[in-house]
């Protein structure tokens, strides 16, 4: 292969490329929506709210029975996890039983 159709190639290809990363781009640039929007659709549809009681899992705690192992969700982060009034720390939905 001669010198200039190397270049050639190997322009179009950089080219190539760059037009797939603006196209990844921009296709993620509309897809995401803003913040305040996605919280506001997903208010109804939470898993835990302040005051409501949850239970960890047995394996999570083992030989505790059932009221040791509940607690009073205190505050609803905007990660999806919670804050309990009795227990310190965050949590996340999978460390407690299914409703």
């Amino acid at each position: 292969m001669r010198k200039g159709t190397k270049r050639v190639l190997g322009g179009l290809a950089l080219a190539a490329g760059a037009v797939g990363a603006a196209g990844a781009y921009v296709g993620r640039k509309k897809k995401v929506k803003p913040k305040q929007q996605r919280t506001s659709e997903n208010s109804a549809n939470v898993w835990a709210r302040p005051g409501m009681t949850v239970t960890f899992r047995a394996e999570l705690m083992p030989g505790r029975d059932r009221e040791a192992r509940t607690a009073r969700v205190k505050v609803l982060l905007p990660s999806g996890r919670v804050t309990l009034q009795e227990v310190a720390g965050e949590h996340a939905r999978n460390e407690f039983e299914a409703l």
